[in-house]
């Protein structure tokens, strides 16, 4: 299905057929509460206060050493805690990360759009393949250079032969 322009944004039409189903369009609704949890913990992992906490544990941690003798188990201990929590986390900062990534890609293919003068060839880029992406920074190289030069041009402009279009300098 192909984007569809309703007052200056831009919408799909698969999220507009699935909110009229009643929901968001996820294939389970544990997704929903894991997104949640996901962006929560990596903000909280991410926090001056986790690192307090954990800082303190590993403190407690050394502390305790003399009182176990140092042994393989009091070891044992913080590696599994540590090996566990890092498992964890991986997978919560990625979903976070994926998650900002969309959102961030979904605010600049609205800017796009929304923009006079700016190519729609540039909007939902992340699905390109790669040669076509190193294709689009070739051509995107050669609009800074003459940019820099004071030959500004949008994409569409260059891909139709256009001299640089008067703009008004903020």
């Amino acid at each position: 299905m192909s984007p569809v322009r309703k007052l200056g944004t831009l919408y799909d039409e698969r999220s507009e057929a699935a909110a009229h189903r009643g929901h968001k369009g996820h294939e389970h609704p544990l997704q929903d509460f894991f997104s949640r949890f996901a962006t929560r913990a990596a903000t909280a992992a991410g926090s001056f206060w986790a690192f307090i906490i954990a800082f303190a544990v590993i403190v407690l941690w050394l502390v305790t050493g003399p009182m176990f003798g140092w042994s393989d188990t009091w070891q044992l201990v913080i590696n599994t805690a540590t090996t566990i929590v890092t498992f964890l986390m991986v997978f919560l900062i990625q979903h976070a990360q994926n998650r900002d990534t969309r959102i961030l890609h979904i605010k600049l293919n609205e800017l796009i759009a929304a923009m006079e003068g700016a190519s729609n060839e540039l909007i939902d880029l992340e699905e390109a393949e790669e040669g076509e992406l190193k294709e689009v920074q070739q051509r995107m190289q050669r609009l800074a250079k003459e940019a820099v030069g004071g030959e500004a041009r949008s994409v569409s402009e260059q891909r139709e032969g256009l001299p640089p279009a008067n703009r008004r300098s903020s």
